[in-house]
Order: C-alpha cells, then structure tokens, then sequence
C-alpha cells in the first residue's frame, strides 16, 4: 500500500472561516424569518455544517438533517449512488438547503438532488464547501448556489474531508500525494 502525505496546504485554516462566514452571511440574509433544513451530507460535511449553522444567526429558523449517500471506493467514483442514511424531516413545502463537502463528479450530488425533489421542497439549494468543475461528468449539470471555493483537479483532505476515513480533524484543507 502506498502511504500518502500532506504535501501543500491548499486553504488555511483562517482562509476556511472568512469563507464560512461569508456564505453564513449570505443564507442568513437569503432566508431572514423563514425556516430552513440544511441536510448535511455525511460524513465529509459534518465539520462544515457545524461551523456554517452556528454563525446564522437567529434571524433564520435552522433545523439540520442528515443524509448519508456513497459511490466512492478511495480516490475514484463507482458511478453507482447508494443511500446509507436518508432524512428524517418531511421536506415538502420547506425551504432546504443541501451542504456538501466536495462537488466532484456531481454523481451522488446529482442522485440526492433528484432523491429529494422527490418530497416536493418549496425550494432545494445546493451549498458546497469545494467545488471541481474539470471532474464534472458528462451530462451532470449542477447549479450552486453557495460555494466556498473552485478547486483544480487535486485530492484534498482535512476540515472534514477524507481519505479511508483519514485526515478529516485537520483544520485546514491539504492536497493529498503519495508519500
């Protein structure tokens, strides 16, 4: 088994909170006296959507739920979507805002999306800590309506984000190599 490494910080820890507070900023106002459920993306968002809610302020009615959906094996995508773990909250006529980690391929993005319009939401926005425009596949077009940041091509853990379950407390997001 190769071992890999950290080998450049891609976003430092201080650059991650400015950019949080800004899209907090952003639903805040978007959603000021409404109610909203954020459905966290498990497991690769749960250190987002911690830090995301809590700087909403009250203004906005927030419930958070939980979704778990898979179609990664290590580095590479199977293309095929599994849901682990599928929300509890009765989604329609709600105002929902999706958080996810990373928009890769946008294939488990792509399944949520159609899996939750499913429930009839009064709206269902997509906010994405990363995004990686260049691994989008063919035909999969998802529009994001509250990003953190547009990523080249690299393989990134940290502030949530993994590798076999590895490297999600780093408080900062690295690029991944072999060692």
């Amino acid at each position: 088994m190769v071992k890999k490494i950290v080998s450049s910080i891609l976003y430092s820890e201080k650059e991650i909170e400015q950019r949080v507070s800004e899209l907090a900023s952003q639903i805040e106002s978007d959603y000021a006296g409404k109610e909203l459920i954020i459905i966290c993306v498990l497991s690769g968002s749960m250190t987002f959507v911690t830090d995301l809610t809590r700087r909403i302020g009250d203004k906005v009615a927030v419930r958070i739920d939980l979704l778990s959906a898979s179609s990664y094996e290590g580095e590479k995508t199977t293309g095929k979507v599994r849901i682990n773990l599928d929300v509890k909250a009765e989604l329609r006529d709600k105002d929902v805002i999706i958080v996810e980690d990373i928009i890769d391929s946008g294939v488990t993005l792509d399944y949520i999306i159609y899996h939750l319009k499913y429930q009839k939401p009064k709206s269902l926005k997509i906010c994405a800590l990363l995004n990686k425009p260049s691994c989008r596949w063919k035909g999969i077009n998802i529009d994001i309506d509250y990003l953190g940041f547009s990523i080249d091509d690299h393989f990134v853990v940290g502030y949530g984000l993994d590798y076999e379950q590895q490297y999600r407390n780093l408080p900062y997001i690295g690029i991944l190599s072999d060692a």
